[in-house]
């Protein structure tokens, strides 16, 4: 039995243990807020589903649209739908796979702007949402939804009024944004059964959905529709949908339960069979609520503040919304390649938004579910099997493209460092290698002369392309090492000093340069140009993580390097200035609401300047992440933003995510106990820790004064208490040798 049936099992083991003593009062679950960044720029859905899960049953609003483009907006006020499958976080239009509405004979009105389809309005006092469960009032119609999941299910329950005209759509037609269906079919097995498959496209090319939908009330007749003419079972065109008739009593309630595959319809039946094989909705609501409180139990925090407390528990809950599961409880899913595959001992993810998630959302997970990196490693060497080359931005076992680098190896090569299990160490070497060999994205140019060119495609993101890949190859440069290869070490960690190459010292920013050698023209380091991946010369100056001491030496020494980070973060933009919509979160040019920004706080670290860092950290924590709609700067993109709120609020970070290293910031909790998968206990502490006591005087660790700012991953895992004492004026004012700024050597 695969990993994700067999926690299940142990799941009503561990319900059946600990119901009697089940005290809400002090559930962590209780702490986390769906519905923080569903209403600015944060791109989350407020639905239900489990850690890691296939299934994100999520109402829709039926609008296209950026701020839609999780399927929900806040500040909307209607519901067309629910529909299985979301993205969180990203800037993707894609997915909303398998849309389910419930109606009646109270409202037929229709609107131009969701097609046309039927909808209702509501009210956000008539809407809740938790770990695992959503409900919502659907005005028109006098109908309550309720959502939960399984991994692998959508479970669903309509509590509709009298009405001799209740009904239950299914539509596998609609569409939202990028995603478009291609073939669709369904088929009425018997009054309590149907079943089907989506296939689509859009930011995935080839996205395939197959289910099983079974009903705790037989329904007395349907109508079936081919391309939106009536038809007869089974039917299969682009857009099939189905609407089941019903009469209700008052307060009758109608199950409806959804198996997923991406490989087969008997894998979707595999699904319900396994997980959800009665129509028990509050069960599975509560084995959903035990899963989530059982995960976010990993970090214990102690607080008086009872909001700070709910942003760490809904940032650790999003950090866990993505990878998601993409294999069936036979290992079977549809692979890279198009065909059929099988994960053989391991469960088999995908939602890989590596640009994002290599840099703090994949060190956390190194931390917190070890067991479950050891699945996602072998996620991505499936993906290389299957292609020949790790993922990119890998979706629903496809290859997206989208964003740039192969941020596959510095995942790969971190778990490998950090003594995580069960991959085949071979292969992972010589799926890093290859894919830094191909001539494909550019890397030929890259290979040949030191740099990605400027060229005439538009946005090519030359520099950020650059930079992106010598950190790759530094990355694979200390894999060939510890694998005793001297000459692949040697190539590529010259390789990794590429970032030289679009280096100019006259203006001390990383250039865009054309591929005779000459950097372009007019330039100026704030604009956004097609030069840089969603983000300038200021914000991208920085992203050499693998060599800081090379880039202070290059700018001019410690003091000029501290100067200009000064000025990274004092340089606001003028009202003039043209913003994109992934510029958010600006303090100065940090542009907190996009990826390589991130490490950019800790920097002063390397300077001898840990204070600032510290100051800086604790602004953006203080000031970027709010208990509202609106709490997040910027797209969450599948855990990175959340990530680096819960790793900085206890107060380190991984400036260069690989290298088994995390450095100190500003820690944000009286206490912090990390429970981890072996056992043994990380315990972080806070002595005079307060809303102006942000700076670090001194640091213990397991009662021994450390002079230095950052901690390992080994001494993380080996447990013990790393104690903080914290005051109002930075350390150096009043010790300059508290901390020391030769971090990592």
């Amino acid at each position: 039995m695969k990993q994700q049936g067999l926690i299940f099992i142990l799941l009503l083991i561990f319900l059946s243990n600990c119901s009697s003593n089940h005290s809400d009062e002090n559930e962590l679950v209780n702490y986390v807020n769906p519905f923080i960044g569903t209403g600015g720029p944060g791109n989350t859905y407020p639905g239900a589903t489990v850690p890691f899960g296939m299934v994100q049953l999520s109402p829709d609003v039926g609008i296209p649209g950026w701020d839609r483009i999780s399927g929900y907006f806040y500040q909307d006020s209607i519901v067309s739908g629910f529909s299985h499958m979301h993205l969180t976080g990203t800037g993707a239009g894609d997915l909303y796979d398998i849309l389910v509405m419930p109606t009646n004979s109270r409202f037929v009105n229709r609107i131009k702007s969701n097609n046309f389809m039927p909808f209702s309005t509501f009210s956000h006092e008539k809407e809740k949402a938790s770990p695992g469960y959503y409900s919502v009032d659907l005005l028109d119609f006098g109908i309550k939804a309720e959502l939960t999941t399984t991994a692998r299910t959508g479970i669903h329950k309509y509590t509709f009024p009298k009405d001799n005209a209740s009904q239950i759509h299914v539509d596998l037609g609609y569409a939202l944004n990028w995603d478009a269906p291609t073939k669709t079919y369904l088929k009425v097995v018997n009054k309590t059964t149907i079943e089907g498959y989506r296939q689509s496209t859009g930011w995935a090319k080839d996205q395939r959905v197959y289910f099983v939908m079974k009903f705790s009330k037989p329904f007395e007749s349907y109508q079936i529709f081919k391309n939106d003419s009536l038809s007869t079972s089974p039917v299969e065109a682009v857009k099939t949908k189905i609407i089941l008739n019903y009469k209700t009593a008052e307060k009758e309630s109608i199950v409806l339960k959804t198996g997923l595959s991406t490989a087969t319809i008997n894998g979707a039946y595999a699904s319900l069979t396994n997980e959800a094989p009665d129509f028990d909705f509050e069960k599975y609501k509560e084995k959903a609520s035990v899963l989530w409180e059982k995960e976010l139990q990993k970090i214990q925090v102690t607080t008086t503040d009872e909001t700070k407390k709910s942003i760490f528990y809904t940032m650790l809950y999003q950090s866990m919304l993505a990878p998601t599961l993409l294999s069936d409880h036979n290992g079977e899913y549809k692979g890279a390649d198009g065909n059929i595959q099988r994960a053989n001992g391991y469960d088999r993810y995908d939602t890989f938004s590596l640009w994002d998630t290599y840099r703090a959302a994949h060190p956390l997970y190194t931390i917190m579910h070890p067991n479950r990196v050891s699945s996602m490693i072998n996620s991505l060497l499936a993906h290389y099997k299957e292609t020949g080359l790790l993922p990119v931005w890998s979706l629903q076992g496809n290859e997206t493209n989208m964003m740039i680098g192969n941020h596959a190896i510095p995942v790969i090569v971190d778990a490998y460092f950090k003594g995580i299990k069960n991959f085949d160490i071979t292969l992972a070497y010589k799926a890093c290698k290859e894919s830094s060999m191909v001539d494909a994205r550019q890397l030929d140019s890259y290979k040949s002369i030191g740099y990605v060119p400027v060229d005439d495609s538009g946005e090519n993101w030359s520099v950020s392309k650059t930079l992106e890949y010598a950190y790759d190859d530094w990355c694979l440069a200390q894999f060939a090492k510890a694998l005793n290869k001297p000459n692949d070490y040697k190539y590529f960690l010259n390789r990794s000093e590429n970032w030289k190459n679009v280096y100019d010292k006259q203006t001390s920013f990383m250039r865009p340069k054309l591929r005779n050698g000459q950097f372009v023209n007019n330039f100026i380091p704030k604009e956004y140009t097609p030069y840089f991946c969603e983000s300038n010369a200021w914000q991208y100056f920085w992203s050499v993580p693998q060599n800081i001491e090379g880039l202070i030496k290059e700018v001019g020494g410690e003091e000029i390097f501290d100067q200009k980070l000064d000025s990274m973060f004092s340089l606001k933009p003028l009202p003039e200035d043209k913003l994109p919509i992934f510029s958010t979160g600006m303090i100065g040019q940090y542009a907190h609401g996009n990826e390589p920004s991130h490490h950019v706080a800790y920097l002063y670290n390397y300077v001898n300047k840990p204070w600032k860092t510290q100051k800086i950290v604790r602004e953006i924590l203080e000031t970027q992440y709010k208990n509202t709609p609106k709490g997040l700067c910027g797209n969450e993109d599948c855990g990175q933003m959340s990530s680096w709120y819960v790793l900085s609020s206890l107060g380190f970070y991984p400036v260069n995510p690989a290298q088994s290293v995390y450095s100190f910031g500003s820690p944000m909790f009286e206490k912090a106990t990390i429970n981890l998968e072996n056992n043994k206990r990380f315990v972080v502490e806070t002595k005079n820790n307060n809303k102006d006591n942000i700076y670090i005087q001194s640091v213990e660790l397991n009662h021994r004064k450390i002079n230095r700012n950052y901690i390992t991953h080994k001494e993380i895992m080996q447990g013990g208490t790393l104690v903080f004492i914290m005051g109002n004026i930075p350390a150096s004012v009043k010790n300059k040798n508290a901390l020391s700024s030769k971090v990592f050597k």
